[in-house]
């Protein structure tokens, strides 16, 4: 009696694959965010990886299913910093804080993500929106902030007319103007909001703000 033959492709030959999508998906990754989704070339992404158009092609599909692909790739990176965050043991305010700060952080260590996403904006998330895999994140993301308020309202810290979503958006509004309007902001006002000596001053800034509307009474 014959062997079964092995299912799926061989080991290496999956690494291999995986390797090169990762590739793709980096030079990718940065032609979108410099060039943008209409000026970003399939022909230049091949050029700058040891690939070929039709295999990009035979990977993800078209140009718009592997732009697509990139701001799933980016959105998944900084939910899943959010997951991973441990800060179910801190008081609430230190909790909001450090979680404000994982955002801060990430953000100014990855300006690709926020070009990408103004990009997107400027499609009106048509990308976006078919996508499955972007459209499952929005639960996740709010998870661990619900938590953080749920326990300071328990103590009697946290203000009740507030939920995730809310802080969310104040987090996310300091933090991707910084990065994504730095140029603009430093030609207008003489101050680069990225300035590694004002570093420590905006992060603590934004935590501040949080906790000081966070707990003022409603």
């Amino acid at each position: 009696m014959a062997a079964p033959l092995p299912e799926g492709p061989p080991p290496e030959r999956q690494r291999d694959a995986e390797r090169t999508r990762a590739e793709i998906l980096d030079v990718s990754t940065r032609e979108f965010s410099d060039r943008g989704y209409a000026g970003a070339r399939v022909d230049e992404i091949a050029a700058k990886t040891s690939t070929t158009k039709r295999m990009i092609y035979y990977y993800f599909g078209s140009k718009e299913q592997l732009f697509v692909a990139v701001l799933e790739r980016a959105y998944t990176g900084i939910r899943a910093l959010e997951q991973e965050l441990d800060v179910d043991h801190l008081e609430p305010r230190e909790a909001i804080r450090s979680l404000a700060a994982l955002t801060f952080d990430h953000h100014e260590a990855h300006p690709d993500f926020i070009r990408l996403v103004s990009i997107e904006n400027i499609h009106r998330a048509e990308h976006i929106a078919t996508s499955s895999i972007l459209s499952g994140l929005a639960n996740p993301a709010l998870d661990v902030l619900g938590r953080i308020l749920a326990r300071g309202r328990a103590a009697g810290l946290f203000r009740d007319d507030v939920d995730a979503l809310d802080v969310h958006l104040v987090i996310s509004s300091f933090c991707v103007f910084r990065t994504a309007n730095r140029h603009t902001f430093t030609a207008i006002f003489d101050r680069d909001p990225l300035d590694p000596l004002r570093r420590e001053h905006y992060r603590e800034l934004l935590g501040d703000m949080l906790v000081a509307y966070l707990t003022t009474p409603a």
